[in-house]
């Protein structure tokens, strides 16, 4: 199949049907993973911090340092969310949190080391707007932080904070938050350092079919240059409890038919990328089966905890079991794998 361009892709998106999707991107799928196989991975999303100076529109989790549910975590608490993540299974913490002003780059040096002196776990942390801000507040490169918090125990970056690649969207509900370029430096750096990383998309905000694609002309562009990203994750936007939503009531979730074309279009532009991951934290678990014939491969996390959409008034919960299920339901096998797709156990 001849590689989409971005008038193509636009295109697409405005005219195709949702049968032309699946059929387009499930082929996609079945090339690049013929053995049926759908992963996911046991994890638990830590939020180390919800102070954050960014104060993003299209985000219901932040508060400012005085607001009474501000918080840091303590060594205590994060000790016993990663005790309990290994208890069941788990291989991977994904921590994130605000851009806190007062938190520097010790910090998150003594956190990691915390984490690997006493935990054998993965650390997926620090997305491209904590390192940058971590960068500009301690006067050292992206190269330099990133390398530090490397030695410190760092395993891989998630692809947070990309919301939409496109300069135009991010300046209306983003201002403060680092722009395109900056989120694509953070990400080059880390690749050309050798760490793998993943990439997302929050569409369905303000954003239009042209962001989308510009978006994912992005996540390609970078890819051909480093090869650094394992996986991409579109997910849609959660307008409830957000400034937002405030500002614009009109604003609605974007349904299960754009997701799915926004999802079969991922699987279809970056050819480039190996795996493609469902959102069934934002569209509930039958959607995400659905997903499994639109290009996605991977089911992402059993995500025994997430806050960030939760904040958003949207809360689906599965179980490792259900999870087994709702793969196998859909007509593939189900197999725990690692941060870097390596399968660890068939189930």
């Amino acid at each position: 199949m001849a590689r989409l361009n971005k008038s193509e892709a636009i295109q697409m998106l405005k005219e195709a049907s949702i049968f032309e999707f699946g059929k387009t991107a499930d082929t996609v799928r079945k090339t690049l993973h013929p053995q049926g196989i759908v992963t996911f991975i046991v994890d638990r999303n830590i939020n180390y911090t919800n102070i954050c100076i960014n104060h993003c529109l299209f985000c219901a989790f932040w508060r400012t340092k005085d607001h009474p549910e501000a918080y840091v975590i303590s060594k205590q608490e994060l000790a016993r969310k990663i005790e309990e993540t290994i208890d069941q299974g788990g291989t991977q913490i994904l921590l994130q949190g605000g851009v806190n002003p007062d938190l520097g780059l010790d910090f998150y040096i003594e956190m990691l080391r915390f984490i690997k002196e006493n935990f054998k776990i993965h650390v997926h942390g620090f997305s491209p707007p904590e390192i940058y801000f971590l960068s500009q507040k301690e006067g050292l490169s992206i190269r330099e932080i990133l390398k530090r918090l490397m030695d410190a125990g760092l395993d891989s970056i998630p692809g947070g904070g990309a919301e939409i690649l496109s300069d135009r969207v991010r300046m209306r509900q983003s201002p403060n938050k680092i722009n395109s370029k900056q989120w694509l430096d953070v990400m080059r750096e880390a690749h050309l350092l050798g760490m793998k990383s993943s990439a997302t998309m929050m569409f369905g905000s303000l954003d239009e079919d042209e962001d989308v694609v510009e978006h994912l002309e992005a996540v390609r562009s970078l890819q051909d240059e480093t090869g650094g990203f394992t996986a991409f994750i579109p997910w849609s936007f959660q307008p409830w409890n957000t400034d937002l939503k405030k500002e614009k009531s009109e604003l609605m979730p974007a349904g299960a038919i754009k997701y799915l074309k926004v999802l079969a279009l991922s699987r279809i532009y970056l050819d480039n990328v190996k795996n493609i991951q469902v959102s069934w934290v934002t569209q509930g678990v039958k959607i995400a089966q659905v997903g499994l014939r639109f290009g996605a491969n991977d089911f992402g996390s059993t995500m025994l905890e997430e806050n960030v959409v939760k904040a958003a008034g949207v809360c689906y919960r599965v179980s490792m079991d259900e999870l087994i299920q709702a793969i196998r339901s859909a007509g593939f096998k189900p197999c725990q794998r690692d941060t870097f797709y390596n399968i660890l156990k068939f189930l």
